[in-house]
């Protein structure tokens, strides 16, 4: 990949971006190596005037909060965004509508529609992620998910241009939605409900109590690493991997936990092809026992 132009593009603006850069301590795994161009734009002009230059001349990934990806030991032979607080913006736009930018996180934008007495986003209280990455998958827990509030979402394409899609027109799945992938959120509009503010926090408050009480916490962990598979049965990821992989089961430092299945955990150093491994070994390992395929819900990047 040339460079040289992004290097002159960094002095011009004096960008934040870096060459070679390590991306290990940028994902809750605490995993990978480094990527070609890491880029962190400090406003909306500058990302745009980036990516008209940088012209589809590679991969491009955005990276949100690091809370549900898993990066490859060896070079990303790419670029890597990461959105600033520039994109983490909150307002209200009536009594049940927010405008929220796509690197705010989901637990703040939930404190915000609190304290502007909405409610319908207590649920996003319980994820670690940025609102741009539940969006990318269609976030969701405890019956909720992002398509059943979303109005709008604002992005940018790589040739640098600006869209504003209705929801309408968005085809939504579970943890996922048909979306060219290329495309980097930038903000997105919200509707709730009116409500008190006490109801809501009692309600986020009970909501925390029962995942903290069923998952893990203050670990090396990207969460739930499978999705559910609802359309082949009642049980959940997590029970088809209790009952078709040894608990104790690890590779090197690649664990599975004890709290709860579906979260594998890097208990020190773990590299990638070891969480990896434990990742394939624990879907053939429920395919030869149930005769269901279990996908992905954590995102590889190589």
């Amino acid at each position: 990949m040339k460079i040289n132009d992004l290097k002159d593009f960094k002095a011009k603006y004096k960008s934040d971006i870096f060459f070679d850069f390590d991306i290990k301590k940028l994902n809750w795994f605490n995993i990978g190596g480094k990527t070609k161009v890491f880029f962190k734009p400090k406003s909306l002009k500058e990302l745009k005037d980036f990516l008209v230059l940088y012209s589809n001349r590679g991969k491009i990934f955005i990276l949100g909060l690091g809370s549900n990806v898993l990066f490859s030991d060896k070079l990303y032979n790419g670029l890597v965004i990461k959105l600033t607080s520039t994109f983490a913006t909150l307002s209200k736009l009536n009594n049940e509508t927010i405008i929220v930018g796509s690197s705010c996180s989901q637990k703040k934008f939930a404190d915000f529609a609190m304290e502007n007495n909405i409610s319908g986003f207590e649920f996003m209280y319980c994820i670690p992620g940025s609102i741009g990455g539940g969006l990318k998958m269609n976030s969701g827990c405890f019956g909720k998910e992002f398509k059943d509030h979303l109005v709008s979402l604002q992005c940018i394409d790589t040739n640098g241009v600006i869209k504003v899609i209705p929801a309408g027109k968005i085809k939504f799945n579970y943890r996922n939605i048909e979306l060219d992938e290329k495309l980097i959120f930038l903000s997105a509009t919200f509707k709730g409900k009116v409500s008190e503010k006490n109801k809501i926090k009692l309600l986020m408050n009970k909501l925390l109590k029962k995942k903290n009480n069923s998952q893990p916490s203050k670990i090396k962990t990207s969460g739930s690493t499978f999705k559910n598979p609802i359309e082949q049965t009642n049980k959940k990821a997590w029970e088809l991997i209790r009952d078709s992989v040894p608990d104790d089961i690890k590779f090197g430092d690649a664990h599975i936990s004890k709290k709860h299945s579906n979260f594998f955990i890097n208990k020190n150093n773990a590299t990638f092809s070891q969480m990896n491994s434990l990742i394939n070994f624990v879907k053939k390992k429920v395919k030869k026992k149930t005769g269901i395929n279990i996908s992905l819900e954590i995102k590889i990047v190589e």
